[in-house]
């Protein structure tokens, strides 16, 4: 196991190279690569032979490793997490603009904390498909900016700043004439190709600035989109750490989805039969009816791994009075009783053993009852499979911020827990 030093700085490597669910999927893919897996295509035969190995489906990855004498019940530990975030999404038509100024059309993509997203340098990352159907990858590097209204015309901003989604959201790139801007022509050529090439594209923003350790002795970690990369990077590294001493008793896997932030709904999504795919064809080369598959999935667990909140010191009326998890006293297990989170008295302990054998500490989170919590990919993996699934994450402030927040501790102990969940 790295140094919290050494695994941060890793972390904001791979945070730096994830700009949108396609690029982390492909940075996850890339390392894989480099620790000797093998990636398979969902349209082929799998042999029985890949013991380490991929898939990626549009922005999701699912990676595993098997021990030599897995069989056809063998079981399987999973980490589950997300590799989107909120933010915008390009429209159709996106060459827009107002006034001189040159803009991107944007659609709100899941649930950002708008204001955050004010006057920051953006980038637009994501994929370009071209008429045959081939798939390539581009970012622009700082390129946007959703500028906010002086306080000299709006007096009133601090008092409550509202803004429509529509109106207020469209970024800003240049200034011309519209009428003679090409938007996706300008990615295109990013990407070596010519505008009349793309026929589809899936292009977000993230945010520019470079994760940065900072405070007091260094210990607090400040990025984009660690809700929920955080999570996506410590099941990475685990599953590279397994792929070295795999444990004898069960399939390692790293499941990676798409879509959280949007419900989870798509073919990539926790929703979706992702997961149920690889989980069978995996099985299937291992020799597994469909009884027996059941049989593994009935032995087998799930951390849904996603991002939780520690106790905020400006606001700690919205959390509960008794639970307050402080960052950098550990990750969290959380717990819901109308099972927003899939958590039960079974998963706390596995949680808590885990845990034990990492020599980290852990807290436990539950909403004031006044503050509804959300949900995360475990109940839908819990309801789709069958299989015991407990969620847990990192602490943050400012949650689904452009620029987030969590303890360099906390995110190391969730990469070591995670790592001794896989070594059974």
């Amino acid at each position: 196991m790295q140094t919290a030093a050494d695994y941060v700085a890793d972390l904001a490597a791979f945070i730096a190279a994830s700009p949108s669910s396609y690029h982390a999927a492909a940075e996850a893919a890339r390392r894989l690569d480099e620790a000797g897996f093998v990636r398979l295509e969902e349209t082929d035969a799998w042999s029985a032979a890949e013991q380490r190995a991929y898939v990626v489906r549009d922005g999701a990855i699912i990676a595993w490793v098997a021990p030599e004498q897995a069989g056809p019940t063998t079981p399987f530990r999973i980490l589950g997490a997300h590799t989107d975030s909120p933010g915008f999404k390009l429209k159709p038509k996106p060459t827009t603009g107002s006034h001189g100024w040159l803009q991107a059309g944007v659609e709100v993509y899941g649930g950002p904390l708008l204001n955050s997203w004010l006057d920051r340098e953006l980038e637009l990352a994501g994929r370009l498909v071209t008429a045959d159907g081939r798939e390539v990858l581009v970012r622009t590097g700082p390129f946007l900016r959703i500028p906010q209204l002086a306080i000299h015309l709006d007096r009133d901003a601090n008092n409550g700043l509202t803004l429509d989604r529509q109106r207020h959201t469209q970024p800003v790139y240049g200034v011309g004439d519209r009428s003679q801007a090409d938007l996706l022509g300008l990615l295109a050529g990013l990407a070596g190709l010519s505008g009349d090439e793309i026929v589809g594209y899936d292009i977000l923003t993230a945010d520019t600035a470079a994760p940065a350790r900072f405070g007091l002795d260094d210990a607090l970690f400040a990025a984009g989109r660690m809700d929920n990369l955080t999570s996506v990077f410590a099941g990475l590294h685990a599953l590279l750490g397994a792929a070295h001493e795999p444990s004898a008793d069960h399939v390692s896997v790293l499941a990676a989805f798409d879509h959280e932030e949007l419900g989870s709904e798509t073919r990539s999504g926790a929703s979706g039969p992702f997961l149920d795919d690889i989980l069978t064809r995996v099985g299937a080369t291992l020799g597994a009816s469909v009884s027996q598959r059941l049989q593994a999935y009935a032995a087998s667990w799930c951390l849904s791994a996603d991002a939780g909140h520690s106790v905020h010191p400006n606001f700690p009326e919205k959390h509960d009075p008794a639970n307050q998890p402080v960052a950098g006293r550990g990750p969290l297990l959380k717990i819901n009783a109308n099972q927003r989170y899939a958590t039960d008295a079974h998963g706390a302990a596995l949680w808590a053993r885990s845990c034990a054998a990492a020599g980290v500490p852990y807290q436990e989170f539950v909403s004031n009852n006044t503050v509804p919590c959300g949900s995360t990919i475990g109940p839908l993996t819990a309801t789709r499979l069958g299989i015991r699934t407990v969620d847990v994450g990192v602490p943050l402030l400012s949650m689904h911020s452009a620029r987030e927040l969590a303890h360099v501790d906390d995110l190391h102990g969730l990469a070591a827990a995670v790592g001794a969940f896989f070594a059974g």
